[in-house]
Formats: structure tokens, sequence, C-alpha cells
């Protein structure tokens, strides 16, 4: 009997998905986070914890299931190949959780997905061709990111600790926090891109003149790949991922809908894509 794994993973965990040949889910896990770009050996710890969640009580064997995988940090090959010897699955594709986002997302609908939590991806579909753009990590890109916000305040409150910015509440307070301007700089010679995305929530939430600023310079980066993405034929707007509220309630620019389905269900629909069940 064949069975299908659909794996979504980013900078703060993966969840797994199992189904049968009819599509029907029979197991579910999560695990820790799974993105290939900047950990591919604990990635594959997390995603085969996941898996093994998802497997238990089904029958069903690791070496025979037919999965995809959307993981950020996908769009690396040499991760993805790293990643695919260390998994057991029969057959599998790895593509960035942007792609598999879109697919849960949209269906076959046309639209723009926004998916914005730890990282950021964007992606359009337009007569079922799908182009995915953005989604190469917070060093380099993820705009409008949980880990690029934090990283951004901090960086504000260390030019405020200069006396180049105002020093706000906020900034006063990371300061005492992180021990000053060492301490800011010894947390981000080893900080994950998730560790940087604890201080979006304190962003989003924040009526402090410096969260303000960043959270501003944020939206209007998002707002600038959405026009782009837009062309000349208006399409709705899908926002997803741990910030997503926090973005739609700012960019009305454009019709907003919500997804029809999350990453994982996108990653189950290939993996059965791929095996010839849907």
């Amino acid at each position: 009997m064949a069975f299908f794994l659909g794996i979504d993973g980013g900078g703060t965990g993966c969840r797994a998905a199992l189904a049968d040949a009819d599509g029907r889910i029979i197991g579910q896990g999560q695990g820790g986070p799974a993105n290939i770009n900047t950990d591919v050996e604990g990635a594959a710890a997390n995603i085969l914890a996941a898996t093994a969640q998802a497997l238990e009580g089904t029958g069903a064997d690791p070496h025979d299931l037919i999965a995809t995988l959307g993981l950020a940090g996908g769009t690396i090959t040499a991760a993805s190949e790293r990643l695919a010897g260390l998994l057991p699955f029969a057959r599998m594709q790895i593509v960035n959780d942007g792609v598999t986002a879109a697919r849960g997302a949209l269906g076959t609908q046309d639209g723009i997905l926004a998916a914005l939590g730890t990282g950021s991806v964007f992606a359009v579909q337009r007569g079922g061709d799908l182009r995915q753009v953005g989604g190469r990590g917070f060093l380099m890109g993820d705009e409008g990111s949980g880990a690029v916000l934090g990283r951004a305040l901090l960086s504000l409150a260390m030019r405020a600790a200069d006396g180049f910015a105002d020093l706000t509440p906020l900034l006063q307070q990371l300061l005492e926090e992180f021990g000053g301007i060492e301490g800011i700089i010894r947390f981000g010679n080893h900080a994950r891109p998730a560790d940087f995305a604890e201080l979006a929530r304190r962003i989003v939430r924040s009526d402090d003149p410096a969260a303000r600023q960043v959270f501003d310079a944020a939206v209007a980066d998002v707002r600038h790949i959405l026009a782009v993405l837009q062309g000349d034929a208006p399409l709705p707007v899908v926002f997803v991922g741990g910030l997503g509220p926090a973005y739609a309630a700012r960019l009305t620019d454009w019709p907003q809908r919500p997804a029809l389905g999350s990453g994982v269900d996108g990653a189950l629909l290939m993996a059965r894509q791929m095996g010839g069940a849907a």
C-alpha cells in the first residue's frame, strides 16, 4: 500500500502529515527547526522525529514513503543534496517552503502568497504557473521576516547607545537585557534566525517609536514586493505565517483572502501528485 508524506519546515519548527493512497491523513507529527540553509544535520534529525510521530501506529515504514519536503533553504542545491542523503524515504522531492505554502494556500487559484514568519517567502500564481521569490535567508533577504525585524531592532539599539538614534524606552530596555552593545554583539555571533525572531512580537505589538520605525520599514519592503508581483492584473493576497496577520492589517492595498490550506497540506498534495495518486 502506498503512503505519502508531506513535510513543512522552517526556522522555528517542522510539521509532518502522512496520508494513504486515498488522501486520508492517518498520522501527524511535529519536530524542531528544519532550515537546511543553516543546519542540514539538525534539520534531518527534526524531520525524522516529526516523521516518526506521524508513523506511530500506522504500520508504514519510512523506507516506503513518497515524500515532498517544503523547507526553508530548499532552493540551496548543495544543502538539499546533503539532506537527501540523510533521509530514508523511497522517493522524495525537496523544495523551498514557499512552494508548498503556495500550493496549500492557493490551490489552483490565481493569487499572491506572502508567507511571513521567522523567515519570509513570496509566490505568485497565474493560470497554474507558480513562481516563487525571496526565501533566501535573513542574512541576504527574508524581507519582513521575524528574524530581520529582530536584527534591525538590535542594530537600532546599538546605534542609539552610540548616540546616532533616539534612545526610546524599548531600546533602553533591550540594552539592559542584553548587557549593552557588547552583549548584543555576543548574542548576534551565535544567534539563530529563530532567536532574532523572538523579538518580532515586541515590535509589531508595541507603540514604542523605535518599534514603529522598524515595522514601518518592513511594511514598506513587503508592500513594494507585493506591488511588483501584482503586475498589470491585480491579484488577491493571502497572508500566512506568524506575522501574516500583522502585515495583513497594514497592507490593505489589494483584496485579501484566507488560505485554502497550510504548507503541510501543499507538501502532501505534491507528494501524492508525484506518486500519481492526485
